[in-house]
């Protein structure tokens, strides 16, 4: 995918009247648009053909948006961007986050903003993408393995360990500097959540990668709190 070329952006929402308004905006703005009313039609959509950006409302009637994104990140990882009403709790957010959506909005909202958000989602992953292909680093660290282009981690057994998109992040901003405290803000942008989720979400991510890392997650080892200051991944880490 290229940002330069017209990106195809589908819409999620059984609101139709929310379907003409984004649609007739941004194909005004040169993208190309197509629509779901249901999650089920995504899914089917998705395994035809990859789409540059989804725009997922988690409130679909009797689907469960979260549902539809957990499976559609173990089918593909096409950008999304999720949308939630202004009475969700924040931890909806956080959920879709951590299943592996891109980024939010919450309805109502404007248009602009909209674009902006799309518009620096498809930019990281053109970045992300270029990255990808320059760099296959692996990060070795207790006996674990990790192979930062396919994300792609064994523990010291040789057995694979899920890590989902923000947790894989997060793990890989911790061993760029392995004996280095980080601050919250500098592991927030790693992980891409925005700016406008608190900094306490980290804390719960930490929490997730220590349950999974960790022999004991309440005892860490390897991913220590430095108060005052962030995080520190205290194993020394080796990378080819």
């Amino acid at each position: 995918m290229s940002i330069q070329a017209a990106p195809t952006i589908v819409i999620v929402d059984d609101d139709t009247d929310v379907i003409a308004m984004v649609s007739d905006y941004l194909r005004e703005k040169g993208m190309k648009v197509l629509s779901s009313a249901t999650g089920r039609g995504l899914l089917r959509f998705v395994e035809a053909r990859r789409p540059d950006l989804i725009l997922l409302d988690l409130m679909l009637g009797s689907e469960d948006g979260l549902q539809i994104l957990r499976e559609l990140r173990e089918r593909s990882n096409v950008p999304i961007i999720i949308a939630s009403g202004q009475r969700k709790e924040e931890i909806d957010r956080i959920k879709g986050l951590d299943l592996g959506a891109d980024d939010y909005v919450t309805k109502p909202f404007g248009l602009r903003e909209l674009l902006a958000r799309i518009n620096a989602v498809l930019r990281r992953q053109e970045s992300d993408y270029s990255r990808r292909k320059r760099a296959g680093v692996t990060y070795r660290f207790g006996g674990w393995e990790l192979r930062a282009k396919t994300r792609e981690l064994h523990d010291p057994r040789g057995e694979a360990v899920r890590l989902t998109k923000v947790e894989h992040a997060l793990l890989v901003a911790l061993l760029d500097k392995p004996q280095i405290p980080l601050a919250r803000e500098h592991l927030l942008q790693s992980t891409r959540i925005h700016e406008d989720i608190f900094d306490r979400s980290i804390d719960v991510q930490i929490l997730r990668l220590r349950k999974k890392l960790e022999l004991d997650a309440s005892s860490p080892r390897m991913i220590l709190t430095q108060r005052g200051r962030g995080y520190v991944f205290a194993l020394p880490v080796e990378r080819d």
